[in-house]
């Protein structure tokens, strides 16, 4: 034991350094499995082989999306909330201008192209009178519209696949969307590496003095990688809900105890990239389910079409026929179609307002249960944390071999 005490004396300051390079590479270890978590977004090596890496994150792109897809919208999100907050009449207003201008270019464009001689033939006032009068319907069709789409979002809007689509071909925004909502955890875990490295340190110190053997260094750097990955990814989640030790101390998931804080975060990222009425518009128009929109509207045209037709129905048979009614009902609707993007772009401020998808998203996450709330990071960590936690033990493992090397010589 004396021959340890004067050891310990006489290279205090090698052994001072060795539970401060065990915290160094307590930290290290957490950053470079931190950043392989996230980067790079693209495959970097020989592919095909092993001899390689992409982060954990973009790699499982796909299954990620569909896991954090399937949580928002079973557990966060339902389309048909979002959209019961429009008002049609207030769209109505929004967009009354540019839907004046839409309607008067449509009529024009269909009668002067599935009745030219017709519409030639009448004067100015009168094609005036006929496009003010098509004009004067169009409020309540915008109501219908909305209504219907109100009714029926749920079969017209897929927003899983909209949602799975959108993260899976950008990477970027899923690591960005996993990344920004658990960064005060990443940097916990690196600091974690300096706390409980240089507690193990102090021990590793004291075994390499007692025995001098050479595993010593690497099996505690590889333990100290290991231990410490380990411990500080179960602190982010464990335990879900509050525990008070004796003597006032709280023990509390510290991702649970940012519930208020993600909720805000997640939601402003929800309703900013990905559920924004861009998306949705593109979704509607032209996803897999656009053809149930495409048939509403064009019922409905074809409904308002016959209603301005009844009002004259004699001369309109005379003069149109019914096939070139059907014509103009489906020219009609197609080129409302073809409008809708642009005219309903001077509502967009109003609709993101309406909608207001963040309060929505925020307000769900605050009632969510513990376990739910947490299988909204737990899914970027579950399957592939051994991986991180082995990364850990490996540097770990190398640093202590360096450590070894410098000691004895």
């Amino acid at each position: 034991m004396e021959a340890v005490l004067d050891d310990l004396a006489g290279n205090w300051l090698l052994y001072t350094a060795i539970p401060v390079v065990a915290a160094l590479i307590g930290y290290v270890t957490k950053r470079v499995a931190i950043e392989m978590m996230f980067r790079p977004i693209e495959f970097i090596g020989v592919k095909g082989t092993v001899l390689g890496w992409q982060g954990v994150v973009p790699r499982h792109g796909g299954r990620m999306a569909a896991t954090a897809t399937d949580l928002l919208t079973k557990n966060v999100l339902d389309v048909v909330d979002v959209f019961a907050r429009i008002d049609a009449d207030r769209l109505a207003r929004e967009i009354e201008q540019p839907l004046l201008r839409a309607v008067d270019d449509i009529t024009r464009e269909v009668l002067g192209e599935q009745h030219p001689g017709l519409w030639e033939r009448l004067p100015p006032m009168a094609r005036d009178l006929v496009v003010k009068h098509i004009q004067a319907g169009t409020p309540r069709l915008v109501r219908q519209v909305v209504d219907e789409l109100r009714d029926g979002v749920a079969d017209i809007l897929d927003v899983r696949q909209m949602s799975v689509q959108r993260l899976t071909r950008d990477k970027k925004l899923l690591v960005k969307l996993i990344r920004e909502t658990s960064r005060p955890e990443m940097a916990f875990i690196a600091r974690s590496g300096i706390y409980f490295g240089f507690l193990l340190g102090i021990v590793q110190s004291i075994v390499w003095a007692m025995t001098k053997n050479p595993i010593v260094m690497p099996i505690f750097g590889a333990a100290i990688g290991l231990f410490t990955d380990w411990l500080a990814i179960k602190l982010i989640f464990v335990p879900r809900d509050p525990v008070r030790l004796p003597g006032g101390l709280l023990l509390h998931g510290m991702f649970q105890r940012r519930r208020a804080e993600v909720a805000r975060q997640y939601g402003e990222m929800i309703a900013g990239e990905l559920l924004t009425v861009d998306n949705v518009l593109d979704t509607l128009l032209h996803g897999p389910r656009s053809d149930r929109l495409r048939t509403m509207i064009r019922k409905l045209v074809a409904e308002a079409v016959d209603e301005q037709a009844e009002n004259a129905r004699p001369l309109v048979n005379a003069t149109i026929g019914p096939q070139r009614l059907d014509r103009i009902k489906r020219s009609a609707a197609q080129k409302a179609i073809e409008r809708l993007p642009d005219t309903l772009q001077h509502a967009k401020s109003y609709l993101s307002r309406a909608m207001n998808v963040a309060d929505l998203v925020e307000q769900r996450m605050i009632r969510m249960t513990s376990t739910e709330y947490e299988n909204l990071l737990r899914p970027a960590f579950r399957q592939d944390e051994w991986k991180l936690v082995a990364v850990g033990g490996l540097i770990g493992f190398l640093v202590g071999e360096l450590q070894v090397l410098v000691m004895l010589h």
